[in-house]
């Protein structure tokens, strides 16, 4: 199997098992030669004791004395000795082995070289070399390490074994130990998969850890809640945008179907009088006004919440009082009162312009002639009230929605998308619209945005 197609799992219990292998064999490794150099050491080292014991004697009287041994604690005699003049000729030996006379003893002999340490092979037998030079010669001293190359094979075996059995034991224990580390990760994937399959948003993840997979997990479950809003607000667009459509529909029938008889009366009949014919240009006229103006509210609920770039600071007194104007210039008949304390927000002037001009029209036409709009403006928010009849009950909890036509309004002209329109932009600048009746008479709507601040006397 290539590991491109292994799971996760195997993947991680596969690295598990060979990062155990890898430190098994490097400790086996030193273990081998911190043994052998200790065991080889110890034949050095009673190699050097009796060398230490030789250095300094004469060549040929060690040849009839024979060669002086040291102390058992000091690894006792050599087993095999041999005492060879410069010129090759054998003074003495330990008999039964004849120990090597090549160039690298020759040389000792000769005196280019003080000492030598080698491995030699002598009949089958591994020995340790100490060639020492003496004036006149050399003296060879020689141990054997079969022994020792015994002890070595058997310790090979033994962790060869070791390594090979912590392999096989981390590899088994690799496996459920990756199934138990990955668990959060299978319960991510499955919970993916559920979600995927059924589009549920609603499943969500138990944090188990503060580690980096519950960090994951935590991460996917606010993912998931994203999600879920956006879903959810996906879903309200859509349904509001169904609804504004049939609304759309149904409002545009009436004004669409009058202005086509309208146009139609015309062209069959074209000797009418001219006060008829006049009446109904001025219907068509009215009626075309009639629909741009209802075509103009169902774009404006129709867009879309503005990027934050389209908003700008604005002096939010100012434009009430632009708006103030233009409402005392279209109604003549009612008296506009404004108290606008010098505020500031963060808003679309065109946007919030219409709002404004959507209320105080409101206000206008449901007030009596000479009665009084009061307009008050604070970092509260902004409160617009008329004295006219009211908001029936039964009309208060409706009077936001698109197209609907209270029971003070019907025998008024309008299209119904006012104040819907007021409440769709303010709820785009993230504030709110409100209203409610007066204790004394009159209507108060109420529109608090959360960008507005005071300016206070001493600030720019």
């Amino acid at each position: 199997m290539r590991v491109e197609a292994m799971s996760l799992r195997h993947r991680l219990a596969l690295v598990s098992a060979a990062g155990v292998a890898a430190a098994l064999v490097v400790a086996a490794a030193v273990c081998y030669v911190v043994v052998r150099g200790e065991l080889r050491g110890q034949v050095d080292a009673s190699l050097k004791a009796q060398a230490a014991r030789i250095a300094g004697g004469d060549l040929l009287a060690l040849g009839d004395e024979g060669i002086p041994a040291p102390s058992p604690k000091a690894g006792g005699p050599a087993q095999y000795w041999q005492i060879v003049a410069a010129d090759g000729q054998l003074v003495g030996s330990s008999g039964g082995v004849r120990l090597p006379w090549d160039r690298s003893v020759q040389a000792v002999a000769q005196g280019r070289r003080s000492s030598l340490f080698a491995d030699i092979h002598v009949d089958g037998s591994h020995l340790r070399l100490l060639a020492l030079g003496l004036p006149g010669g050399v003296v060879e001293l020689a141990r054997p390490l079969d022994s020792i190359d015994t002890v070595l094979a058997k310790l090979r075996v033994v962790l060869l074994l070791i390594c090979l059995a912590g392999t096989a034991l981390a590899a088994g224990l690799s496996q459920p130990a990756a199934r138990r580390v990955l668990a959060p990760l299978a319960e991510v994937a499955g919970t993916a998969q559920l979600v995927s399959e059924t589009e549920d948003l609603t499943q969500r993840i138990k944090v188990r850890s503060a580690d980096e997979i519950g960090q994951l997990a935590g991460r996917f479950n606010t993912m998931l809640d994203r999600l879920q809003s956006s879903r959810s607000a996906l879903d309200r667009s859509v349904k509001d945008q169904r609804q504004l459509v049939a609304d759309a529909s149904h409002e545009l029938r009436t004004p669409v179907t009058s202005l086509r008889t309208n146009a139609e009366l015309l062209l069959e009949n074209p000797d009418l009088d001219r006060s008829d014919r006049d009446q109904l240009l001025t219907d068509v006229v009215e009626q075309s006004e009639e629909l741009t103006t209802l075509v103009a509210g169902l774009i404006e609920l129709a867009r879309e919440t503005p990027q934050d770039e389209h908003f700008e600071r604005l002096r939010l007194d100012e434009l009430t009082e632009d708006a103030v104007t233009r409402a005392r210039r279209n109604s003549p008949q009612v008296a506009f009162d404004a108290y606008l304390e010098p505020v500031i927000a963060y808003a679309i002037p065109e946007q919030l312009t219409q709002a404004l001009n959507n209320l105080l029209d409101n206000a206008a036409r449901h007030s009596p002639r000479g009665e009084v709009v009061e307009i008050a403006l604070s970092e509260a928010g902004l409160r617009v009230r008329d004295h006219g009849p009211g908001i029936h009950e039964t009309d208060l909890p409706h009077v936001f929605d698109r197209f609907y036509r209270g029971t003070t309004s019907r025998g008024q002209p309008g299209s119904g998308l006012g104040l819907a329109i007021v409440q769709h932009i303010i709820e785009q600048h993230g504030g709110t619209a409100t209203a409610n009746n007066a204790r004394d008479g009159g209507a108060i709507f109420t529109i608090i945005l959360p960008s507005i601040q005071a300016i206070h006397p001493n600030s720019a």
